[in-house]
């Protein structure tokens, strides 16, 4: 009990020291902070890297700071040539065992059998005898020395090179392995480059602080760890989803790179999955959140061209679909374009249409009250409603807000919208005061009132219009429909918003996306309070219309 509750502890305070670690790795490294923390993060979950580059842009020393995060480790490097022989990278032959006992043996201390950070630069020039072997180590981490099987505790190996394999080299089984990989270009910022030229000419010793450096048991103890953290259903939903993205991509063709650049092995589907994984684990996390995914972005290309397009794609994966974002707002959008249809249908069907007739060759208007409900205030009877279709500003500048009907004398109307335009007194809503009201009819003989800024409203009779008992069930029926399209967009931006910020710190993701990431989750939160603003008024109304003509 006393183990679990520390080990607990410990992973609590694990962001924290990953943070630090990052931090020291990083201080005075120009521009290569992501490249250390996605190098680390591979480090730690026993993945390989691949970085790609022009020569003397600091890839080798990259790898030897690395070598600093691990307590009691080894490091190798070696530039490879094509002259370049098994001896110099796995160890000489021992003449001795081989006079002895005719055994073929190799003395692998100090070479690449026995080392936890390896760095192999120019790595395509290698030989065959070479990347054959190395294919070995890295599938099975075990090292074929004559008769034994030799465990290698290699955590990292880090790669690098100019240029990629040649097509047909028989290589593609070993890049495929390279799980993480980065372009590594020149210093572009002015001021870094400045201080790299007036920086001390001998490169200070490094030197890591050992509270935070990674002991071996612990580091054992994290890979069984990391394989318990949880890939939940929707975050697996949305690495499909890039899937499919990338498939389409090399579907749709046009490049000027082979589509088969855009597809991705299984095995590196599942290799970067414990990536995430680890990312996961060292922020400390129990499961995978979606801000994890903006890790494939250094996962999934083949070729500076394939980068290109793949950066692309998880600029768009990050700004529409990792947390549902373009989802979320295409549900408002038909939310709101159901409201719109309703209330254009509530309009077409509840709205009056004037009778005409012809006296003394003038048109004029005229509608039956005679079903028309009846109503008194204050004083004044047998007063007719007319309830407003539409959301307004309001009927009358004494009324102040959303007008929802008019009362008005049955005579007085039925006498002045003959020749409509016309005013008539009346009262607004709930307020007892009279006020002038502007009627009008239009070229459809729609009856209209105008609001305080001359804008038609149009209007139904109370008692005439509103029989059919049906249809208004079915509207509100429809109506609450629609709102719960809106209530679950609403839902998954404020879910969008709660992962992200329980994501946050990110000690890996590329600072870009992820800035891209929050900017798209602040857009999707401004676009859909702009959306429902006016689907909420028309919504309400629609729920209000019963009441509205009672």
């Amino acid at each position: 009990m006393t183990n679990k509750i520390a080990m607990s502890t410990n992973n609590v305070l694990l962001p924290e020291r990953i943070q630090k670690l990052v931090h020291a790795l990083s201080n005075g490294v120009y521009e290569r902070e992501n490249t250390i923390r996605l190098c680390l993060l591979a480090a730690l979950s026993g993945e390989s890297v691949f970085l790609l580059g022009p020569p003397g842009i600091a890839k080798s020393y990259i790898a030897k700071r690395l070598i600093k995060a691990f307590d009691d480790s080894h490091f190798f490097e070696y530039l490879m040539t094509r002259f370049s022989t098994p001896e110099e990278v796995f160890g000489p032959l021992s003449i001795q065992e081989l006079k002895d006992n005719g055994k073929y043996v190799r003395l692998t201390d100090g070479y690449l059998p026995t080392a936890d950070v390896v760095f192999l630069d120019e790595i395509w020039k290698a030989g065959p005898a070479i990347l054959n072997t190395l294919l070995t180590v890295v599938n099975e981490r075990v090292f074929r020395n004559g008769s034994e099987v030799l465990p290698v505790p290699m955590r990292l190996l880090v790669t690098a090179s100019n240029e990629l394999p040649e097509p047909d080299s028989g290589l593609d089984a070993l890049y495929d392995r390279m799980l993480v990989r980065i372009f590594v270009n020149r210093i572009q910022e002015k001021t870094n480059f400045k201080r790299l030229l007036v920086g001390d000419a001998v490169e200070p010793e490094f030197e890591m602080d050992a509270s935070i450096t990674i002991k071996s048991a612990e580091y054992e103890r994290w890979q069984h760890q990391i394989d318990q953290v949880a890939l939940t259903d929707s975050v697996f939903e949305k690495i499909y989803a890039l899937k499919m993205l990338l498939e389409a991509e090399a579907e749709n063709g046009g490049h000027s790179f082979p589509s088969e650049e855009l597809y991705v092995s299984d095995r590196r589907w599942k290799k970067a999955v414990r990536l995430l994984k680890a990312s996961a684990f060292f922020n400390g996390r129990n499961e995978v959140n979606p801000v994890d995914l903006l890790l494939l972005q250094e996962c999934l290309w083949h070729s500076p061209e394939s980068r290109e397009v793949v950066n692309a794609i998880m600029r768009r994966f990050a700004q529409e679909i990792c947390f549902n974002q373009q989802e979320a707002l295409a549900v408002a959008a038909e939310g709101g374009e159901d409201i719109k249809d309703l209330a254009e249908e509530i309009n077409g069907s509840l709205g009056r249409t004037m009778d005409t007739e012809v006296s003394m060759r003038k048109e004029k208007y005229f509608v039956d009250l005679s079903n028309a409900r009846r109503y008194s205030v204050n004083m004044s009877k047998n007063l007719i409603k007319l309830v407003m279709l539409e959301a307004n500003p309001s009927v009358s500048e004494k009324e102040k807000g959303d007008s929802r009907w008019v009362y008005v004398d049955a005579a007085e109307f039925e006498k002045k919208i003959k020749t409509a335009p016309c005013d008539v007194y009346g009262y607004v809503n709930k307020n007892e005061n009279l006020c002038v009201l502007k009627f009008d009819v239009d070229s459809d003989r729609r009856l209209l009132i105008k609001d305080i800024a001359n804008r038609p409203v149009p209007v139904a009779i109370a008692g005439v219009d509103d029989n059919d008992a049906e249809a208004f069930t079915q509207w509100q029926e429809r109506n609450e429909a629609a709102i719960k399209k809106i209530d679950e967009s609403k839902h998954l931006i404020r879910l969008a918003r709660t992962q992200l910020n329980a994501a946050l710190p990110h000690h890996f993701a590329n600072s870009e996306l992820l800035e891209l990431l929050a900017t798209s989750i602040t857009d999707a939160e401004e676009t859909l309070q702009r959306q429902t603003t006016k689907f909420e008024k028309n919504a309400f109304r629609v729920r209000m219309l019963p009441e509205y003509f009672q």
